[in-house]
């Protein structure tokens, strides 16, 4: 089986596909999901850019509308800024709360069917794997990540956008922890 046909059998929406032809170094995007969703992108040309986008729903929106929102401006990124090659997110194993894990979960299924479709590498990374990269301690707490990260050259809008900028300066110095 040739690739466009392995592809159009993964998906059957050809239109959602990127042709096959000439391999190039894509985006890197690091994800800390979340209401806030903080994120840290380096472009093709090795700049930084880095952010938190607001998924938090208005009285008036459905159910799923903030799942929608993340998926379109995840595509607009990748078309801004892409085309993106890899995301690496935040894996988180425990919530605080029950409305933090269903946004959570909600957010990841839509991540990951995102990159499916979009033949996207992903992968997460342990929370603790970040900090202890970040501050040398994988129990950390967000003062500490924080001020780590500004040590590092960058000034995070708060702990969602620092988690990104650590996941990425994680990803970029241990190659998505392939050494």
């Amino acid at each position: 089986m040739t690739l466009p046909e392995l592809q159009a059998a993964a998906c059957p929406d050809s239109s959602q596909v990127r042709p096959s032809g000439t391999i190039t170094r894509g985006a890197v995007l690091a994800l800390d999901l979340g209401t806030s969703t903080g994120w840290a992108l380096q472009s093709p040309d090795g700049q930084i850019t880095t952010g938190t986008v607001s998924l938090k729903h208005t009285r008036y929106d459905g159910g799923g509308m903030r799942y929608l929102r993340f998926r379109r401006w995840l595509e607009q990124l990748d078309i801004d800024a892409g085309p993106i090659e890899v995301i690496f997110f935040e894996e988180v194993r425990r919530h605080a709360g029950t409305d933090a894990a269903h946004v959570y979960g909600g957010l990841l299924g839509t991540l990951t069917a995102w990159c499916e479709e979009h033949l996207v590498a992903y992968q997460g990374v342990p929370v603790g794997t970040i900090k202890r990269f970040i501050t040398g301690k994988g129990n950390a707490d967000k003062a500490v990540v924080i001020a780590a990260v500004q040590a590092k050259g960058f000034a995070p809008a708060d702990d969602n956008e620092a988690d990104a900028i650590a996941i990425l300066l994680w990803a970029i110095e241990t190659r998505g922890g392939v050494k």
